[in-house]
């Protein structure tokens, strides 16, 4: 008896396949060019910033914006050293709570039986669906009762109860994850703790390096001006907002800023973008 393999495969044709490759190619631009023209902004020169109709690329390019942007952080009374280490703390400090506690509690909400799991999970869901204004005040509230507001843990705090970080470990355990490496773990005498940390945290890698790059930006750009009002505490993000606040005479030093903003969370995707990839093709929502 003759088996017959028939090669499966997307049938499409040649026009097919060039006007998906022009699709790509369009929504590929519309991502970088918002990155290019940011770039391009931050090398003009201030008079081609006053130029109809606006340039695309700068005619004359110079690297005086950048100059500009540190002379004034070397006249203002806290060092820029000092807005880098704040920033840095905050970002690591909350990205790595984040990521440890994000995977506990998703490990704990899906592999574990306890009346109201399933209730919990629907709410982490829907709780996705709203802004962090939403919470603002509350969070405020309750900074101020425990004594946070005005400190590092202002921010630090609210970045580790994230939503999102929760939702996507707990997708990614829930379908990569068997239930029975853990059983076998468990008849073996290892208790929770250990499971956790010697089985179930290294087999989400790739969706824990997700959540750095997820997390790592959102604590990078947080300007935290809503909690800390001492200028010591303050983060990279709010120096520059001030500086754009500065008006149209520190448009170049701002369009500086902005690319120094935004370069430390491109390089940390950059760098984790396979891991960000495989978590966004293997986690989806399930009922």
């Amino acid at each position: 008896m003759k088996i017959r393999l028939f090669k499966t495969g997307v049938n499409r044709s040649v026009g097919g396949n060039i006007v998906l490759w022009l699709f790509m190619l369009l929504f590929s631009l519309t991502m970088v060019l918002p990155l290019v023209y940011a770039v391009s902004s931050a090398l003009k020169p201030m008079d081609e910033f006053f130029v109809f109709p606006p340039k695309f690329f700068p005619m004359h390019p110079t690297l005086k914006n950048f100059s500009d942007l540190f002379s004034i952080f070397d006249q203002s009374e806290i060092p820029f050293t000092r807005y880098v280490i704040n920033t840095v703390f905050v970002s690591v400090t909350g990205t790595a709570g984040q990521v440890v506690l994000a995977s506990a509690c998703a490990y704990a909400l899906t592999k574990l039986r306890f009346p109201g799991r399933r209730v919990m999970l629907k709410m982490i869901v829907m709780s996705l669906m709203f802004n962090s204004t939403v919470t603002a005040i509350v969070n405020f509230v309750t900074l101020r009762m425990l004594g946070m507001v005005d400190t590092y843990w202002s921010i630090i705090i609210p970045g580790f109860a994230s939503s999102l970080g929760l939702y996507l470990m707990s997708q990614f355990m829930d379908q990569m994850i068997p239930d029975s490496i853990l059983e076998a773990a468990r008849i073996d005498g290892s208790g929770e703790f250990r499971i956790f940390f010697t089985i179930a945290f290294p087999m989400v890698k790739p969706a824990w390096l997700t959540l750095i790059v997820f997390s790592f930006q959102a604590l990078w750009n947080n300007t935290g001006s809503v909690y800390i009002y001492d200028e010591r505490l303050k983060t990279v993000s709010f120096a520059l907002s001030q500086i754009q606040a500065g008006g149209i005479a520190r448009s170049g030093a701002a369009a500086a800023g902005a690319v120094l903003t935004m370069s430390v969370p491109i390089l940390i995707f950059v760098l984790t973008q396979s891991s960000v990839m495989e978590t966004m093709a293997t986690s989806g929502m399930k009922d």
